[in-house]
């Protein structure tokens, strides 16, 4: 497809790329940004197919003037009007008090009378109008501080000065001067040029209003109060509790109101190039809508066809019509630049706005929807559970405009407006995206999920076998299809979408755990030794529990906690143990109160669990950090474990990477980092500055986890 810059377009009806829409029984054939998509109905896909069908149909939209790819573009540096205005005139004062001093020094070196009075300081006159000034270190000796604002003279003030100063000098010469002075004082036209300085000079020199950094003060607030909570230093608990007093909850917000109004990027006067007025057009009201649009930013609106007009479907974030708030959902293009629209498929809009740029004026027939005042959205922060390629998915509204990520990415989610789409940025990548991009919305996500799933299992061939087999997968199937809003259980178990994050900050005398996990062979049972050993002090294990007889030389509460088996059966079934387990007829587990006992003395716990003990682990209160322990290549495996003395087979070899590849794919959204252990040094020196992070930086975890 064609690439140009953005209104965002899909076509209704057509494609120039593709033949008609077509939908027979068996098959859907659908048209979505120029491709062509086929699926098979299967007839198992039920009232979600429609679901889905329904949310095509009314997103079909075609990017015209984004950028290849989303994610890749610069930011240009965008700065407030108000701002600019503040800078001009700091540069303006600046060039001013520069020209003032060298005119000083002119009239200085010119003037003989100057000049004389220099050489004797004693001759000369007191003027009663002259004031002396106290700078920040005292008198300055009557020399203005070009710092300060210059005191202001009224009229009647120079007249006075300069009547006591014609009646104390001798020469006439002097007199006749001054005589000719106060009469241009006193003529009208320089008495209005004299107050039109005077007012010019207290505006100019009055002090530039703080600019605000942020206004977001209450959100920052919330976080620093949540990371102060946990501090083990007074100031810290000190800071906590005042950030939650009503009083300073209330200064905030309105620091935010303030700060938004001030930190709008249109001047407070209307720019002659965007503005927006209301008159009538072929026997219609409509609105005319000027924007300026740089050839660097994207105008970041969607379009579709609807018959023979042409409407404003989706504004985008980040783009000029957002930042004008002149374009608006559901408002008909008739016309711009002079070009009429209505009548013209989205294709040729594409086509016409592909060069445009500079001042665009649209004439627009307003939306008929009553539309609620708008409120300034919380960003939501969330953790990805899955991979997203829009390039794949048939279902995106603007292929241009979907966001790529990754499980694990964190995202940043800024409009919610459309719920089977959201708006958001990745994080790190705020500076090189100027749109937000479209990610799929968390119930439109397990909605699809869930069709799909009931379509792969309809597709399925039925097993032969006891009749209560069958009836298992229909009761299955049957639960896929229910409401994924309304079926918790399922949507914690099957269907993977987004976790809502925050950002913490270990305190530091609560260290959080490190769990270590991955194959058999990969190492991590040596690098948990290897922390073990060489730092005592810093790191300890969690004392396991188990039911055998103790020996002579173990220490209960040091070896192990010896328990009998009722009260280990007791503790297991009421979830105290993150992992447990039986070996010679005894039972072994290692539990939460075991590493919580760690965390009290300071040190950090260190575990090396199963992908089953993550759950468990996850949903307690130690905010575990995860680190998946991953094999290298083939190769490089059978390497490290010959230096072991091992020599596995290579099915032995293939079973441990195949091992790895399923734990990354069923549990690698719950992973906070992971490491390739091509070389046990190497992996031990990255595994330390993983560790050594969590002290010096911030880290995402679940939302959940701090309230």
């Amino acid at each position: 497809m064609q690439k140009a810059p953005l209104l965002t377009l899909i076509p209704h009806t057509h494609s120039h790329h593709t033949s008609p829409h077509t939908r027979t029984a068996m098959m859907t054939t659908s048209h979505m940004n120029g491709y062509v998509t086929e699926s098979d109905s299967g007839g198992g896909s039920g009232g979600g197919t429609d679901f889905l069908e329904e949310v095509v149909q009314r997103h079909r939209e075609m990017a015209v003037d984004c950028p290849s790819e989303l994610g890749a573009r610069t930011l240009p540096v965008r700065r407030s009007a108000q701002l600019e205005r503040i800078r001009q005139q700091q540069e303006d004062r600046r060039r001013r008090e520069e020209e003032g001093r060298n005119r000083q020094e002119l009239d200085l070196n010119s003037s003989m009378r100057l000049k004389k009075l220099s050489q004797n300081p004693k001759v000369g006159i007191d003027n009663p109008t002259f004031e002396q000034m106290e700078g920040p270190g005292g008198s300055i000796g009557g020399l203005q501080s070009l710092t300060a604002p210059p005191t202001l003279l009224e009229l009647e003030d120079l007249l006075m000065s300069l009547k006591q100063v014609q009646h104390s000098l001798n020469d006439s010469q002097s007199q006749e001067d001054i005589e000719l002075v106060l009469q241009l004082v006193q003529k009208p036209d320089f008495q209005k040029a004299f107050n039109i300085h005077n007012a010019v000079a207290h505006y100019m020199n009055r002090p530039s209003p703080p600019y605000p950094l942020t206004d977001h003060a209450q959100s920052l607030a919330q976080e620093v109060e949540v990371m102060m909570h946990n501090s083990s230093q007074k100031e810290g608990l000190e800071l906590s509790t005042l950030l939650k007093t009503p009083h300073m909850q209330a200064l905030m917000m309105a620091h935010d109101s303030v700060a938004e109004q001030e930190m709008q990027l249109e001047p407070l006067v209307p720019s002659v190039n965007q503005s927006e007025t209301l008159t009538q057009w072929g026997g219609e009201t409509v609105k005319i809508v000027r924007i300026e649009k740089a050839k660097d930013i994207p105008l970041g609106a969607t379009v579709r066809n609807d018959m023979d007009s042409v409407i404003i479907s989706r504004i985008v974030k980040g783009g000029a019509a957002e930042r004008s708030g002149l374009l608006h959902e559901g408002d008909e293009i008739l016309e711009i630049n002079g070009v009429e629209i209505r009548g013209k498929d989205v294709n040729e809009v594409f086509d016409i706005l592909a060069d445009m740029h500079g001042v665009l004026t649209f004439v627009l027939i307003p939306s008929a929807q009553i539309k609620p005042p708008p409120i300034k959205e919380t960003v939501m922060h969330v953790k990805a559970h899955f991979d997203y390629d829009p390039s794949d998915d048939p279902y995106v509204p603007c292929r241009e405009l979907g966001l790529c990520f990754q499980k694990g990415d964190i995202l940043h989610i800024i409009s919610q407006d459309d719920p089977n789409w959201w708006q958001a940025y990745r994080d790190g990548d705020e500076d090189n995206q100027p749109l937000a991009g479209l990610v799929p919305g968390k119930s439109f996500q397990q909605q699809r999920e869930a069709m799909k799933q009931t379509i792969e299992e309809d597709k399925e061939p039925e097993k032969s076998g006891k009749l209560w087999c069958a009836k298992k997968n229909k009761k299955k199937r049957k639960k896929v299809q229910y409401n994924a809003n309304k079926n918790d259980d399922f949507d914690n178990e099957e269907i993977l979408t987004y976790e809502e994050m925050a950002l913490y900050h270990q305190p530091a005398n609560r260290k959080r755990p490190i769990a270590l996990i991955g194959p058999p062979n990969c190492g991590q049972n040596e690098l948990r030794q290897r922390l073990l050993s060489s730092e005592p002090d810093r790191f300890a294990g969690a004392v396991p529990h188990t039911t055998r007889s103790r020996r002579d030389i173990e220490v209960n509460g040091r070896d192990y906690h010896f328990v009998t088996r009722q009260a280990f059966e007791m503790d297991s079934a009421a979830g105290k143990f993150i992992e447990s387990g039986e070996f010679e007829k005894n039972l072994y587990g290692t539990s939460t109160d075991s590493v919580r006992q760690v965390i009290n003395t300071g040190k950090i716990c260190l575990l090396c669990v199963h992908t089953q003990s993550l759950k468990v682990l996850r949903s307690s209160d130690l905010k575990p950090y995860i680190i998946f322990i991953a094999p290298p290549s083939q190769e490089r495996l059978r390497a490290l474990l010959a230096k072991d003395n091992k020599n596995p087979k290579p099915e032995e070899l293939r079973d441990i990477i195949e091992k790895a590849r399923e734990m990354e794919q069923n549990y690698g959204h719950l992973f906070d980092a992971a490491i390739v252990n091509t070389d046990l040094d190497k992996a031990y020196q990255e595994l330390l500055r993983l560790i050594n992070k969590l002290d010096t930086e911030p880290q995402w975890v679940p939302s959940s986890w701090l309230r």
